[in-house]
């Protein structure tokens, strides 16, 4: 038998910043306002429906003003037209109304808690989390908020930060908290909250002289060991593989707020460049968002396949995965024509070649094949070379 419903009780309000209360009050004016326009076309018997553009390669373009890419001008239409599409609209205004019970009560949930909180929506309900989630990111677009402003969380957060930068975090209590993520944490550095914006966290003093984000938890793990974060005054960030809006969004706001440099340390194979460009160019999935969540200053300095024979590095064959994808990357507009790192001298190196190279090597390594050469190396040897040559270090 069910639990017995209670009241819902709100957070108290000397608990919630000033900051919190105005974007909440600017999010439920958004939303009301996409609410609005479908109430507004049934009462003109008008069959209500919402734009959104269209989500695929094929409709991402460069943004000069943002230097990202994000979506063209193909629109798709969410109509009340079929049954599926009036389904998708109910649940639409569903969502809205959830989203502003938790604005009101300053809760936030998970995206999975999202997809059960439907069953109670009798016919609209989501029969997929699939479903549930690309409604959120249509929400996002149109009411221009956010899904961490929408109180919407991922069930995981981000990954950590190793390095001397002391920030102010708000706890759950309103209280503001300084945390220096070197002095203050554990081996597993600061863990990164799944809101990371001004409201939340605020940069306060930091010694770095860039930022490094590094993919796998070894390699994050063997550099903090290392103490290359003191050694080189840099800041480590584990990307956790591909890594989550909010690590992108915090590397982004170092980068814009604090003018540090990002370079990106991952593995030598197609899915890790696309761990790079989610980083540096945005991914077709959050393309709305791209000017909040890339960083197009950021520079690869991964494995690359000349690394690979440079280095004489351990290294496995490409699978017809890897090579269907590597192909797929000469002609996504994320790699087309783009540098993957500009030498102090002025020269880049384009991804083109590097993919290119790689289908003719047919191989494929892992950052970790670097221990080769002993566990200091990567620190003392391969990271500062090429960090040298790219005028960061």
């Amino acid at each position: 038998m069910p639990p017995r419903k209670k009241a819902a009780v709100a957070t108290p309000a000397s608990m919630v910043s000033e900051e919190t209360m105005r974007k909440g009050k600017q999010v439920v004016q958004s939303l009301e306002g996409v609410a609005r326009e479908v109430y507004d076309k049934i009462v003109a018997t008008q069959v209500p429906s919402i734009n959104l553009p269209t989500r695929t390669k094929g409709n991402i373009v460069f943004s000069e003003k943002h230097q990202v890419w994000t979506y063209g001008t193909l629109v798709t239409s969410r109509t009340a037209k079929t049954l599926e599409g009036s389904y998708m609209l109910a649940r639409t205004m569903f969502s809205v109304d959830f989203i502003k019970q938790m604005i009101a009560e300053t809760k936030s949930s998970t995206l999975r808690e999202m997809y059960y909180i439907s069953e109670g929506w009798g016919l609209a309900k989501f029969h997929a989390q699939d479903e549930s989630d690309k409604l959120i990111e249509d929400l996002e677009i149109v009411s221009k908020q956010m899904r961490e402003d929408l109180r919407l969380r991922p069930e995981e957060n981000g990954a950590s930060i190793i390095g001397n930068i002391t920030i102010e975090e708000m706890n759950r209590k309103g209280e503001r908290k300084r945390i220096n993520c070197r002095d203050d944490v554990g081996d597993g550095g600061y863990g990164i909250p799944y809101n990371v914006e001004k409201e939340k966290i605020k940069f306060i003093d930091h010694d770095a002289k860039f930022i490094i984000a590094i993919e796998c938890g070894g390699m994050f793990d063997r550099l903090a060991e290392n103490g290359f974060d003191e050694n080189e005054d840099a800041i480590l960030v584990h990307l956790k593989g591909q890594p989550a809006r909010c690590t992108r969004r915090l590397i982004r706001r170092m980068n814009a707020e604090l003018k540090l440099p990002v370079v990106v340390f991952t593995d030598g194979d197609p899915w890790s460049f696309r761990i790079f460009a989610s980083v540096a160019y945005g991914a077709i999935k959050t393309a709305h968002i791209s000017e909040l969540l890339a960083t197009p200053e950021a520079q690869f300095v991964g494995i690359t396949p000349s690394d690979i024979e440079n280095y004489k590095l351990p290294s496995d064959k490409l699978n017809d995965q890897d090579v269907k994808a590597l192909k797929a990357e000469l002609t996504d507009p994320r790699f087309k024509g783009q540098a993957l790192a500009r030498k102090a001298d002025g020269n880049e190196i384009m991804w083109e070649d590097e993919i290119k190279l790689q289908l003719e090597m047919n191989k494929k390594s892992e950052q970790q094949a670097l221990a080769k050469y002993g566990l200091n190396f990567v620190t003392e040897n391969y990271l500062p070379e090429k960090l040298s040559e790219m005028g960061i270090l």
